[in-house]
Parts: structure tokens; sequence; C-alpha cells
């Protein structure tokens, strides 16, 4: 039989015939046609079945602006009533945790800063004390650093719970809010450029301690910003505690109570709203929490107002830890003594921004090809790891931020794997949106707090 004379000549080709594609099917000019869908939306569409005509599902976000980044959220309506939420993740995936399986331990800590863009210290901090606790010298990092690290961890802890609150008024329609949380912010932010050299990303923490120390004029910038803050927070406070229309939009809105965060995982200021004061900087100390003195603040409301009023608590609570840190300065180094540990941090702000010190490149350089050497095997290669794992959690701003890290004794990880307190709280948005409104929905979201970045590692 003939090509010409079987039933289907002349056709366009079939989808097997096209390679096996099952997106593919034929045009009259014989070509590639690519039938593109949108996901699992027809799915969610046919499940629907023989629901009332009025009851429809809408796709909120990932590029709604009330979404907090790349977040989707799926919900179905009855009018204006929400009857079911679905959350959907990964439009913002990094690969962070996979990329740190190809870098050496230190160069490790430019992709865990990089995770919840709003607060890298923690991240940093969290890698580098699992690090710290496989090479088995937690007791060697110097005071100096630990002080300092703690003292950034509780700004980096201000300056997130800032967005918080800025982000949450502003989809509220509370516009004011928005520019005072971002305005003081800023100071925060000044800081971190002044002792980093950068307002964000800053793999500043490093294992065996930090990459430099405080430069001149830093402690009086701090300083300063002590001062100024609680007069800030006062403008904060007059707009919103006692604010009939904000109140009237946060209070009774995304309920959540003990037995709802228990059951889910929940931790952070979602946890603390229902009264239990949970806390890791008390519950288990590390960087010598316990030497600090602070209140573990809490709120009796399970709900966005008490988040709310939460986070302004702990602002106040991270401004007094600040004040101490500055106290307990005292002169020393922050790194470790091992020098086949530290990475050289000898470094100094010269005419073309940050960079080694003259002294430090003159010894490396000049007088002894060994610290030459060593210089040079140290940052190309990095410093082995003994096999074996290590689970350190910290209290982030937004709760346990935990990092799991597994040695096999070579000078990159074996694996990294970060418990990020965003990817759990997200669990609790249908408990805190199914069956209010559609407007309620953007207040609950809100007050988790949630950053994709630190959500899609």
């Amino acid at each position: 039989m003939s090509d010409a004379s079987k039933p289907d000549a002349g056709a366009p080709p079939t989808t097997e015939e096209l390679h096996g594609d099952p997106y593919g099917s034929g045009d009259e000019h014989g070509g590639r046609v690519f039938t593109v869908n949108g996901g699992d939306w027809d799915e969610i569409a046919e499940s629907l079945g023989e629901a009332p005509e009025e009851r429809i599902v809408v796709n909120m976000g990932p590029q709604h602006p009330s979404t907090h980044g790349v977040l989707r959220l799926i919900l179905e309506l009855e009018g204006e009533t929400v009857t079911e939420t679905r959350v959907g993740i990964g439009y913002l995936h990094t690969g962070i945790e996979k990329n740190l399986e190809y870098r050496n331990w230190t160069q490790g800590t430019t992709f865990v800063t990089r995770m919840d863009y709003l607060t890298p210290f923690f991240q940093e901090a969290a890698y580098c004390l699992a690090v710290e606790k496989l090479l088995d010298i937690e007791e060697q990092v110097p005071d100096r650093a630990s002080v300092v690290r703690v003292m950034l961890m509780e700004l980096n802890r201000i300056s997130s719970h800032l967005v918080a609150i800025a982000t949450g008024g502003m989809e509220m329609g509370a516009l004011s809010v928005m520019i005072f949380g971002f305005r003081e912010r800023e100071l925060v932010l000044d800081i971190f450029e002044m002792i980093t050299g950068l307002r964000m990303n800053h793999a500043y923490i490093r294992p065996g301690g930090l990459a430099q120390d405080l430069p001149p004029g830093a402690v009086d910038k701090v300083r300063e910003f002590l001062a100024l803050m609680p007069k800030r927070m006062k403008d904060i406070a007059a707009l919103c505690n006692e604010n009939a229309i904000f109140k009237g939009r946060t209070e009774g809105v995304g309920h959540l109570d003990l037995t709802g965060c228990m059951a889910l995982g929940i931790t952070g200021p979602i946890l603390r709203s229902t009264g239990l004061p949970h806390d890791l900087r008390k519950a288990q100390p590390y960087c010598g929490y316990e030497n600090y003195d602070f209140e573990v603040c809490t709120w009796d409301t399970s709900d966005a107002y008490g988040r709310y009023r939460l986070r302004m608590d702990e602002i106040a609570e991270s401004l007094k830890i600040v004040e101490q840190c500055l106290d307990k300065l005292k002169p020393g180094p922050v790194m470790v003594e091992d020098k086949k540990i530290a990475w050289p941090a000898q470094l100094a702000l010269g005419g073309d921004g940050m960079g080694n010190s003259l002294d430090h490149i003159r010894h490396i350089m000049g007088e002894s090809m060994e610290a030459l050497i060593h210089h040079f095997k140290l940052v190309t290669e990095g410093f082995h790891v003994p096999p074996g794992q290590a689970y350190v959690a910290v209290e982030s701003a937004k709760g346990e931020l935990g990092c799991h890290v597994v040695s096999d004794g070579g000078t990159r990880p074996y694996r990294v794997h970060f418990r990020d307190p965003s990817f759990n709280n997200l669990q609790a948005t249908a408990a805190m949106c199914e069956g209010s409104m559609v407007a309620d929905v953007i207040v609950a979201v809100a007050s988790i707090d949630p950053v994709m970045g630190g959500v899609d590692r």
C-alpha cells in the first residue's frame, strides 16, 4: 500500500511522531506546536466538580504585590469568603543548599547570607556555629567575635521586624507606617554598611570568628542609633497601637492558637503571640546569650494584631541587648588563633575600598614564604573539617532557624540543609485564612512575615 493511499496521508504528524513529545502536535506546515497550560490550574478547576457557579478559584500571585515576593496563593472563594487556601512555592528556587557542596567551608557564608535576604546575619551565624561545632572550636571563638555577632543579630532582628511592620501596614493602606518602617530600617542598614561594607549579603560572620574587626567610629554610630530609635518607635506606636482602623483590620484576623502552632511546627512571633514564651536565646543559649539581660516577649491574642505588638516589644528588647553588647566589647582578636582554620581577617579600608592591610601584605609577600604558601592554600583550597554532622539552631527574627551540616572530612560540605522558619510558618496559611474574607488573607500572610528567599532555598 503506497503512502499516498493511506487514510492519513497528508495529515499533520501525531504527538507520538513528534519525538514522543506529549505536548507537541502538528500544524499545516508540519512544524512542532507546543500547548502550554497553567500548570495545575486545570486540575484545580476540574476538582470543583458540581460546585455552585458562584464558587470560583482565584490565583493570587506569584506577582501579586501583597504576597511578599513570588508566593502563589490559590484561593477558592464563595463570594468574598475563602473556603480553601493552597500555597504554591518554588518560584524563587536558587539551589543555594546544593551550591554549598561545591565551595569550601568559608565560601559557604557568601551563599547562606543570601537565603532570607532580610535576616542575613542569622543564616551566617547558624551556619558558622554548625561548622565550629564540627571543628570542635566553639570554646576557641574569641569573646569579642561572639559579642559582635550578638550585636549584629539583634540589629538584624530590628531591621527585619521593621520591614514586617512596614510592609504589613502598606498592604492595609497605612502608607505612613510603611514610610516610617523603611526610614528606620535605613539607619540599621547604614550601620551594616559601615561595619561590613555591604547593606545586605554580608558574609561577615565566618567560621572561627569574623571577617574583620569593627571599623573606627562604628561604636559611636551604634550609640547614636540607640539614642534615636526609642523616639522613632513611638511614632509607629502612635500611628497603630490604638488606631481604630488598624485594630479593626488586625484584631481577630489570622487567628492561630497554641494547639495549631504545636501541630504545625510554628515558631517565632506567631508562637509567642499565643502566650508561650519559647525563645532559643533563653531555651538553648548560644553566642553567650545567657549573659544578657532581656525578656522573652509574649502576647495573648493569637492574631495579627498581637504579632504586630509582639514585634514592637521585641524591637525594644533588642535595643537593650545591643546596648549591653557595646558595654561588653573589650579589645581583642575576632578570629580563632589556629592558623589552619583562621581565614585572614587582617583587613583595612583603603582608597579602593575594602582590602588587606598593608602590614599583612608585607608579611606574606616579603617576609615569610611559609605564610604566603599557607595563605594561598587556605584561600584556594580551604581547611578540612572532620567527618560528622551537626545541627545548630538560632532564634531568627521569624522563628527557629536551624542549620544541619554534614562533613565527609573534606574541604567542602557534603550536605547543608536549613530549617527556615518562613518555610515552616507558611504551613499556617490555610488555618489562618479559611473562613475569612479575601482582604483578611493579605493581613494574615503579612503577619506570618514570610520571605521567599528563605523558603525556596
